[in-house]
């Protein structure tokens, strides 16, 4: 059985769909949309990636002899003339086209992002089959990209209040989620989606995937860092023999090294260790070393670190009138860090009169998994059919669940008079310019976007 098999990347119901619609029936168009959330815009982000890897490859006839017996097993029917008759008139590749923002366009919600339809009439049942492998292939990378491009705004904001210039805040968040997605999958399309605002990652899936589907020859960057099992390994009577061991190793003009330090006692750590015995490399290591505290409330760990290793080391004062530790140290905090956790943090540093630039942030499961589809209501349903040669809208507005109600219709994405996105219908659109454009059409992609270009779009 293959697990690539484009027939069988689907909801349990779809397969029965085709023999639903009404009669006279020849195409059908559908969109995605974030009907509502807790950010007030979506980074449309992911779909190339969903391109390249599911659709440019044809179906093949085993393929619908996989689908059809494991189909007919599973209780539904399977639309065989269907398949065949793409693969045997199309070659296997989906008679669709597909056209999209530009990928990295940062979109208000309620406005449409994606629009597709079959571009065969006798492949009417196909636009609606694709909603599951497409609804999941990229309402998580967007959902990631938004949520890591609302705390880079967050970091931004107390950066420009703290710090003298936001020359670091590319590299303020660091993907820590390799380990806690749900597949490799998961974590490559979530890393590379974090990616698109942040340099700063260990999640090597996601470098992968950015070249992979974007070209980006390198999309971040890491530094060598010390786990728990390469600490206590020494023992806790040679945990000073560890610490040493890392500044041998990678300590250095311009380099960089982090080592995480509560293994046992933070405070020790910082006080007798960091601040005592290794005091004189750590000032003379020639780079910067990263102090990982994290054990503990996250906020009351990162400032007691701060005003111990300036109260140790030594702090400035920048233009702004905040603390700033020597550029030979800094801390990272990598344990409860979450887009509600960072603004606390920032704030009880400013609070203090320590600059943001003194730390940066480490996020796993809260940024690549403690996502669902739910936090930007994200959606994709038909709004036009055309039957016996005449469009008709189609929609849902549910009584119970007025915030459920679809759009109608043929649509387009513009810019109004004040340069605010809007939805419109297909047919209104005159001479402006739909922001919507083809991308996909019948197993060709149309139109190829670089990691840069993303970007670019999405900078804050």
């Amino acid at each position: 059985m293959s697990e690539h098999n484009l027939i069988l990347n689907v909801d349990s119901y779809k397969a029965s769909h085709y023999l639903q619609y009404p009669p006279g029936a020849g195409y059908v168009s559908s969109y995605i949309e974030c009907r509502g959330g807790v950010f007030p815009e979506a980074v449309f982000f992911g779909l190339q990636a969903f391109i390249k890897q599911y659709l440019l490859a044809p179906i093949s006839a085993a393929d619908i002899d996989e689908a059809e017996a494991l189909l007919h097993a599973h209780g539904l029917p399977c639309h065989r003339a269907g398949w065949e008759h793409i693969l045997e008139e199309h070659g296997g590749l989906l008679p669709l086209e597909i056209s999209a923002v530009p990928e990295g366009t940062v979109v208000p919600l309620h406005n449409v992002m994606l629009q597709l339809v079959n571009t065969c009439p006798a492949c009417f049942w196909l636009t609606s089959y694709l909603e599951t492998a497409l609804v999941r292939a990229t309402w998580y990378p967007m959902t990631v990209a938004t949520q890591s491009r609302e705390i880079k705004k967050i970091i931004a904001r107390y950066l420009e209040e703290t710090a003298d210039s936001l020359d670091g805040l590319p590299f303020k968040l660091h993907d820590f989620g390799s380990r806690g997605a749900s597949s490799l999958e998961t974590a490559m399309l979530g890393g590379m989606a974090h990616l698109v605002n942040f340099q700063g990652t260990d999640t090597v899936s996601g470098l992968v995937a950015a070249r992979k589907y974007y070209g980006a020859e390198m999309a971040g960057y890491s530094i060598p860092a010390a786990e728990h099992s390469t600490i206590t390994a020494w023992g806790r009577e040679r945990e000073a023999d560890a610490y040493a061991n890392m500044l041998e190793q990678f300590a250095g003009t311009g380099k960089l090294v982090a080592v995480v330090s509560d293994s046992y006692d933070i405070w020790n750590a910082i006080e007798n260790i960091w601040g005592g015995v290794l005091k004189d490399r750590v000032i003379k290591n020639g780079g910067t070393v990263v102090i990982r505290p994290d054990s503990g409330d996250p906020v009351k760990i990162v400032i007691e670190s701060l005003e111990r290793l300036m109260r140790i080391f030594g702090c400035t004062e920048n233009s702004k009138g905040y603390r700033l530790l020597p550029e030979f140290i800094r801390i990272i905090q990598g344990d409860g860090i979450s887009r509600r956790s960072i603004p606390k943090i920032l704030q009880a540093m400013k609070e203090r009169k320590q600059s943001a630039d003194n730390v940066t942030f480490g996020m796993g499961g809260e940024l690549l998994q403690k996502l669902d589809r739910d936090l930007l209501s994200f959606a994709m349903k038909a709004s036009a059919i055309r039957i016996d040669g005449h469009w008709q809208d189609v929609y849902k507005d549910p009584v119970t669940g007025p915030e459920k109600k679809s759009k109608r219709g043929r649509l387009a994405l513009v810019r109004d008079a004040n340069n605010k996105f809007r939805t419109i219908a297909l047919e209104k659109l005159g001479d402006r310019e739909n922001l919507l454009r083809p991308v996909y059409r019948d197993g060709q992609l149309l139109l190829e976007t670089t990691f840069d270009e993303v970007r670019a779009r999405a900078e804050i």
